[in-house]
């Protein structure tokens, strides 16, 4: 019997022993056949061989009493492979941690069959297929972490139920989509749910509400729709609750923060919309560190948050938070309290009122304070120098006025200045060259004054300089021009600098915007400036550059856009730029280019290419350009034969006595003639020189077939203006040639009043004149003639009532010609960028006192050019006040447009331009003349769209404006309205456009709108409108 015992002992030991050793070599082998699937480039396991037991290997646990494998742990190790099936036989495993590798395909399926397996950490890999349902069968998992890979399929509904021990789930940044299951309520364990990133759809479980333990929940990122459960806002325990970019509505609950979760540190909503107010009981959050409702549709007034003791993020841009109004800045004084505050975002709201003074006593930790695009006015408080580790200040598209205060110079720690449209005014502070962390520097649209201050060449890690639209004067300083750190964009268009530009450019080398456009600087394009080889835009269009195109710009390979239009240049048109691979938008037009014109790559893309307004002989091209053929002999100078030689050596002296005996029969003519012409000859002298095209009186008598009625074109009080072709250098020129009638005692005074003004001004919505003639005509009567460009598409007047007679003649059946919306919109930018260039930035400020549609012309793009200087005054400095007009000829302006306060009395001023433009603009959308028969009494064409706005708006719109055509008036109405239902954008944005011309079209001056506000906001209308609404440079 004993014996018997002892035997059945060793049995038992002897399978113990031999099942224990057939798992440990399952074990090993199916770690190694891991290791076969595993791409190990660092040689993590380079241990795993046969002279060490596999316990010993690296990232291997095993238990101590079978000496099984329990954890498998190679975390971060730069893996890369597929995860091999045979690790599910490792049927004692707990743990495995295989995140932050680069392990891709499927999670093995048979991953189910691991039993007692606890914790599963395979995030941030590449891992793909469908998420691994049977994940479910193990029953004992705690931890379950799959984000950052690239999982899809559907969570199982049964999910909750077959998981009740887990406590952490992280799904993050997959591709899972459907249906969050309503099952995870029965998670009772769980602590953690992160989930955003994915797709998920429809509502978020009200079963979650169950959750006791839960601390956070983080659902951002997916297209969850309705609103969140109030159970959810129940759970007291919740720390994190994070439900970003998704489509969930409703409001914030009543008792947020006091009831309702008392305990949250983090909540994150923005991208949704969710309406409403932001509750007062918020301060009662004493735990709140990071609070988001950015891009949400929030209103009302922001309560004070001072009992945050512990916030340091506040981020409540892109709602309407605010009413407009002085006071809705108050929270800001709160935060003064909030020592821990980082970051503060407001941007994007109807906040009013000034920036409080209390904002320099903020927390010094603060790094980024955010307000751009509200309604704030005042000065910047000058104590924000006291912010010193701030990194980013936006305060763009507000109403601030006053300098720009020099303590901004202490913000050592700034990376990122913002303070474009707005309205500051004073110089450039020298002090900002301390800033020499500053990356970014923008200030464009103000009223920014005097030179750039060559210190802020020392910011030598700025990337973007954009002063562009200011008042700036002076040289570009080679400091600035030659900063090598620039490398995104250099904007300084639309002031007033001259001086040449400086060979320093070619320091630019990593410059891929570079634009000075609109300037006044002179001189040659530095060949220098073919070192920026990085360059995809360049603009120095709208100077006084002279020469021809530096040889160096073919190195620009990189190019996109090139404009070099209303300058000087001459020479050749450069053949190379038809090679160019990247090259879309080529403008040489208004330039003295001649000689033969290139047909391939950028040149033979008519859209891209202009080469319009040209005064040399220019030739070739494809023929949409319809541009004259080049001879062989174009550019040959024929010498003189013999025989001429002779004929005129012997024919000379002849006509010189000739001359001189008919120069004395009309000498004492020309005497009493000289007097009446000295005053108009100094002024053409002195304006115009020798730049400009000598014609004679037979000259235009020839362009113009003698003045004959058929190549009329217009005419008013003080002459008529005559379509001529004028033959230049053997080229045939379209002009307009506006022959002043002398009867009139005025006329003189307004050809001299033009020739002054034309002489002094260069804008590309401003009509060009090409030459003058004051001389006599074959009566020997006096005679004064303005060529101007002839623009191909009339006058504005033309285009908005269009009669028969000035239809397009050259079809059989006559097309009547329409303005579409944008077209609209495009002229009448057009207009208000010509009329700031007059007021704001000539050298004096310029009034042109006559602004109605038969005084604006389209050129054959239907770009505006503003025309008629006849009434035109200079001011003696930029103010916008009315001052005397001594000269005055006693005419402010057409019936209609004249402002009302010049029939009292009052002097010219820009004021009664905008006027002028703002009636404009309301007849331009009406299609009716503000002297049409219905306005009469008390009814004018201001209160007529005064009284149909916002709602009746289909009702004083020109009916041709969207038809496109004619319909029967009772139709009309109906089909407008169609139109503007099918595009959700252009009823508030036709809203917003009669409201500009009505607050243009002011009775008092001082009421009405600033007229570079009004570019701006017509601007961003088109951009609505084309659905291209991005910052503008």
């Amino acid at each position: 019997m004993f014996w018997f015992i002892w035997v059945q002992i060793f049995l038992l030991f002897t399978t113990s022993v031999f099942s224990s050793l057939k798992g440990n070599e399952s074990d090993r082998i199916s770690l190694l056949t891991f290791k076969a699937k595993t791409i190990d480039p660092y040689g993590v396991m380079s241990s795993w061989n046969e002279s060490l037991h596999f316990c010993e290997w690296r990232g291997i646990t095993c238990g101590s009493r079978h000496k099984r494998v329990t954890m498998l742990e190679l975390p971060s190790s730069q893996l890369k492979g597929t995860i091999s099936s045979h690790i599910t036989n490792l049927s004692f495993l707990r743990i495995i941690n295989l995140e932050n590798n680069s392990f891709s395909n499927e999670i093995p399926p048979e991953i189910g069959l691991l039993r007692r397996l606890q914790i599963v950490r395979l995030d941030n890999n590449s891992l793909s297929g469908l998420f691994p349902i049977n994940i479910s069968r193990c029953s004992n998992v705690e931890e379950l972490r799959l984000g950052y890979n690239n999982l899809t399929g559907k969570i199982p509904n049964d999910f909750g139920f077959l998981l009740s021990k887990l406590e952490k789930l992280r799904l993050t940044n997959n591709k899972l989509e459907g249906e969050i299951p309503a099952s995870f309520g029965n998670l009772s364990s769980i602590v953690e749910i992160y989930m955003g990133g994915n797709n998920f759809r429809g509502r978020i479980p009200s079963s979650i509400g169950q959750l006791s333990k839960l601390t956070r929940l983080t659902l951002g990122l997916n297209h969850l729709t309705g609103e969140i459960p109030p159970s959810i806002y129940n759970l007291s325990s919740i720390e994190l609750l994070a439900v970003e970019s998704n489509k969930l509505v409703g409001f914030l609950p009543p008792d947020l923060g006091y009831t309702t979760l008392p305990n949250i540190k983090f909540l994150i909503f923005h991208q949704n919309q969710f309406s409403g107010s932001i509750p007062f009981s918020i301060s009662n959050a004493s735990n709140l560190r990071y609070f988001e409702i950015v891009t949400n549709k929030f209103t009302g007034k922001v309560p004070e948050l001072g009992l945050l003791s512990s916030l340091q993020y506040l981020l409540l841009g892109d709602n309407n938070l605010g009413y407009g109004e002085e006071g809705d800045l108050n929270f800001l004084t709160s935060l003064v309290n909030c020592t821990n505050v980082v970051s503060i975002g407001i941007h994007d709201n109807n906040f009013g009122g000034e920036l409080p003074k209390s904002i320099s006593n903020l927390s010094t930790s603060l790094s980024i304070f955010a307000s751009g695009r509200n309604r704030i006015s005042g000065f910047i408080p000058t104590g924000i120098g006291n912010l010193i580790n701030l990194m980013a200040l936006y305060l763009e598209s507000n109403q601030l006025t006053g300098p720009i205060p020099s303590t901004i110079g202490k913000l050592q720690n700034l990376n990122e200045l913002y303070l474009h449209e707005n309205k500051l005014s004073g110089i450039i502070p020298s002090c900002l060259g301390n800033l020499t962390s500053l990356t970014d520097l923008v200030l464009m649209l103000n009223n920014l004054e005097g030179g750039i201050p060559p210190s802020l060449g020392e910011l030598k890690n700025l990337n973007v300089m954009v002063l562009s639209q200011n008042i700036l004067t002076g040289p570009i300083p080679k400091e600035v021009i030659g900063l090598s750190s620039l490398s995104q964009a250099l904007n300084l268009s639309g002031n007033l600098l001259n001086g040449s530009l400086d060979t320093d450019v070619g320091k630019l080398v990593n410059l891929g915007y570079l634009d000075i456009s609109n300037n006044r600087l002179y001189g040659k394009i530095p060949e220098a400036i073919g070192s920026c080889r990085m360059l995809e835009y360049l603009s120095l269009g709208g100077n006084l550059f002279q020469g021809s195109i530096p040889q160096s710009f073919n190195s620009l390979r990189a190019i996109q856009v090139i404009d070099v239009s209303s300058n000087n240049l001459s020479g050749k048109i450069p053949k190379y730029l038809g090679d160019f691979q990247f090259l879309e938008k080529l403008n040489l037009s208004f330039n003295n280019f001649e000689g033969e014109v290139p047909t391939i790559g950028i040149f033979g893309n008519v859209s891209g290419f202009s080469i319009t307004g040209n005064t040399r002989v220019i030739c070739g091209g494809i023929s949409q350009l319809k541009l004259p053929r080049c001879s062989a002999n174009q550019n040959e100078r024929p010498f003189l034969s013999h025989r001429l030689k002779l004929g005129l050596f012997l024919g000379c002296p002849l006509v010189v006595v000739v001359a001189l005996i008919i120069g004395l029969l009309v000498l004492r003519l020309l005497v009493h003639r000289s007097r009446k012409r000295v005053r108009s000859k100094s002024v053409l002298g002195a304006s115009f020189g020798n730049s400009f095209w000598q014609v004679s009186y037979a000259d235009l008598l020839e362009a113009t077939n003698g003045f004959s009625s058929t190549n009329l074109i217009g005419a008013g009080s003080f002459g008529c203006v005559y379509k001529g072709i004028l033959n230049q250098q053997g080229r045939e020129v379209a002009v307009a040639v506006k022959v002043l009638n002398l009867h009139n005692p005025r006329a003189s005074r307004s050809f001299i009043a033009e020739c002054k003004v034309l002489s002094s001004i260069k804008h590309r919505n401003l009509v060009k004149i090409l030459t003058v003639s004051s001389t006599i005509n074959f009566q020997a009567n006096d005679f004064k003639a303005i060529v101007y460009e002839f623009l191909a598409n009339g006058s504005l007047e033309e285009w908005l009532y269009p009669t028969p007679s000035n239809v397009q003649p050259d079809h059989e059946v006559q097309i009547i010609r329409h303005l579409n919306l944008i077209q609209r919109i495009n002229i009448a930018i057009d207009v208000a960028k010509a009329l700031h260039y007059l007021h704001n930035q000539c050298a004096i400020s310029i009034v042109h006192s006559d602004l109605k549609p038969s005084n604006i012309l389209l050129d054959s793009d239907m770009i505006a050019r503003v025309g008629d200087f006849g009434l035109a005054r200079f001011l003696p400095n930029p103010s916008h006040h009315p001052v005397s007009s001594s000269s005055s000829l006693g005419i402010k302006g057409s019936i209609g447009y004249a402002a009302p306060e010049y029939g009292m009395g009052s002097e010219v001023s820009t004021y009664g331009d905008v006027y002028s433009y703002g009636i404009l603009l309301l007849e331009m959308f009406t299609g009716k003349r503000p002297i049409d028969n219905m306005f009469k009494d008390d009814i004018t064409l201001h209160n007529f769209v005064q009284t149909a706005l916002p709602e009746h708006v289909e009702e004083i719109l020109d009916p041709v404006l969207i038809q496109g055509d004619s319909s029967p008036a009772s139709t009309q109405k109906y089909e407008i309205q169609a139109k503007i239902s099918q595009n959700q954008n252009i009823q508030p944005c036709l809203v917003s456009i009669f409201r500009i011309g009505l607050k243009c079209s002011e009775r008092q001056p001082g009421q009405r709108m600033d007229i570079n506000d009004v570019v701006t906001e017509l601007c961003d209308l088109r951009d609505i409108l084309l659905g291209t609404n991005v910052i503008r440079m």
